[in-house]
């Protein structure tokens, strides 16, 4: 076992005296050792109630005859940690999840990891530290949270966000969204829809680093807490067999999870977190395989923010498996690939139907004929921006409109809200990505705000720093290179012509080469907006949006 190096043998006597010191038996110490990554906090909802599933977790190796060992891990929640500093830190936190739990299981060699999480960064980082480590693992969530209810509609947090701008634009009163507010969010779980928490834990199934149901089962359901015993148990038996997550995570896998991607609609994050995790494990993906995949894709899931269903509904459909089934029937996806589960992705969709084919539409009748993600480039956009097209409105497909120029989310969120953007607008947010901002903040209040004021319409917003999946509209993302590596969206001038074509794929700054060469010989980067710490340091070594934003080696 790769805990001997711990706990055998006359020299780890020691080692030995101080696991007895926190009551662990020698028939205890024997078994495999399990490390049970827990992110159990008390300020994400997604995560309140992560005790109890490890402790459903635990209990399942117990009965597989294991010994779980549990630690902590950090997170962030991206909605609270929204429109304030706070949110530098967000997708910076992901590289120190990867890196603490690196830490934990090479100071202390568990025999294999049992990885907790439930939210956006939380879920890519602990996938990253398990490929990296290429030891015995797997991911088992908390699940989703239930849609609020309010007036016999379904609501959600971006209800809530999209209110803000409502009130502001005078087509709500403030005591109609503290009646929102109070109903969107009922209880724990990762925010109800196809958001990124979920995205990635749907996603994360479709890896073949979860068991079936992870992505889908409501977080208050008994049935999550079976599946996270059931979990406990298989990660003995991953040990047993030692089934490594490189051998699950093959470039296969990945291809998979990326048309799995596509046809849910998942957040633009996964441009992200999925290049992030494939170089842990070696393997690259080009921005381009995302169009090649979204191309022959149909967008057959239509969850919020872009419709009107939400998890639990993805879940009373078939979940994951449903829509795997689904497309791998039509020779969409592999089943080749090895599973959590011991068996191949065709042995765990073998016998699997689809449950309600309004939720979960036919290849034939789908929401959209290609997938939910799209790659823009141009002379803007030289090594890619990302743009949730399943969630644009038809008419904001191809739209050209003058550059409002902002060099922080903040000063745009004054100018979107104050009234101070108008139809025909493109919103330039810039000095925001992972360098820059620093951490790549999302652009939540802005985009909600352009959406509850009811320009989504009328008004694009671009920036090179990223958006939540709770995003709708013709927000494009990730623009690169960003503004603080010279890129030259920090080259646009105020009422400059900007020309997007979703269906074409380019992003296009209407202005004269011999002009940008002059503006580019004149253009300064700004001074650091934080100059110490750990967002300091992160600043100083992370790469591109285009290469998932992972440190430099």
């Amino acid at each position: 076992m790769r805990s001997d190096l711990m706990k055998t043998g006359v020299e780890k006597s020691p080692h030995r005296s101080l696991m007895k010191a926190m009551g662990y038996t020698e028939e205890e110490l024997q078994r495999p050792l399990i490390g049970v990554a827990n992110a159990k906090n008390e300020i994400i909802p997604g995560h309140i109630h992560l005790d109890k599933i490890s402790e459903a977790v635990k209990a399942g190796i117990r009965m597989a005859g294991g010994t779980p060992i549990e630690f902590g891990v950090i997170g962030v929640c991206d909605g609270i940690a929204m429109h304030h500093v706070g949110m530098k830190y967000s997708l910076a936190s992901r590289e120190l999840i990867a890196d603490s739990i690196e830490v934990m299981a090479m100071a202390h060699p568990f025999d294999g990891l049992a990885l907790i999480p439930n939210c956006d960064k939380i879920i890519p980082g602990m996938i990253m530290a398990a490929l990296r480590l290429n030891i015995p693992a797997l991911v088992i969530s908390g699940g989703p949270m239930l849609a609020g209810r309010l007036q016999n509609r379904a609501i959600d947090l971006i209800t809530v966000f999209e209110g803000v701008g409502a009130v502001k634009a005078g087509k709500m009163t403030e005591a109609e969204l503290k009646e929102i507010e109070d109903a969107a969010c009922p209880g724990c779980g990762s925010c109800a829809g196809m958001f990124t928490a979920n995205s990635m834990n749907c996603l994360s199934e479709a890896l073949g680093l979860a068991l079936p149901g992870n992505g889908a089962i409501p977080a208050i359901s008994a049935a999550r807490y079976r599946l996270a015993k059931q979990g406990g148990r298989q990660i003995m038996e991953l040990v047993r067999r030692q089934i490594l997550p490189r051998q699950i995570a093959t470039l296969t896998a990945f291809q998979n999870a990326m048309t799995v991607d596509m046809a849910l609609g998942c957040s633009t994050n996964t441009v992200l977190h999925i290049p992030a995790m494939a170089h842990e494990a070696g393997i690259d993906l080009p921005l381009e395989l995302f169009n090649t995949i979204s191309e022959r894709t149909p967008h057959i899931c239509s969850l919020s923010p872009g419709g009107i269903y939400h998890l639990e509904d993805l879940h009373r459909a078939g979940g994951v498996p449903a829509v795997m089934a689904r497309l791998w029937q039509a020779g969409l996806i592999n089943g080749e690939p090895l599973t959590a589960t011991g068996k191949t992705m065709a042995e765990n969709l073998a016998g699997v139907i689809v449950l309600d084919d309004e939720i979960i539409r036919s290849l034939d009748h789908p929401y959209h004929t290609q997938g939910g993600i799209a790659i823009l480039k141009g002379n803007l956009a030289p090594e890619g921006g990302v743009v949730k097209q399943s969630a644009v409105d038809p008419q904001m497909l191809v739209r050209e409109g003058r550059a409002r120029v902002f060099d922080s989310e903040e000063e745009a969120a004054n100018a979107i809200l104050g009234g101070a953007i108008h139809p025909g607008d493109v919103v330039i947010i810039r000095y925001e990505g992972p360098k820059g901002g620093p951490g790549m903040r999302e652009m939540l209040t802005p985009t909600a705000a352009i959406a509850g004021m009811g320009l989504d319409k009328e008004v694009a917003l671009l920036t090179d720093g990223r958006f939540s999946g709770g995003t709708r509209g013709a927000a494009i993302g990730h623009i690169s290179p960003e503004a603080a590596a010279g890129g030259p969206i920090g080259l646009i001038q105020e009422g400059d012509a900007i020309l997007i074509d979703i269906p074409g794929k380019t992003l296009t700054l209407k202005v004269d080469e011999t002009e940008l060469v002059r503006r580019r010989a004149q253009w300064k980067l700004p001074e650091p907006k934080i100059k110490h710490g750990y967002a300091y340091r992160y600043s100083r070594q992370v790469t591109s949006g285009s290469q998932g934003a992972v440190l430099q080696d």
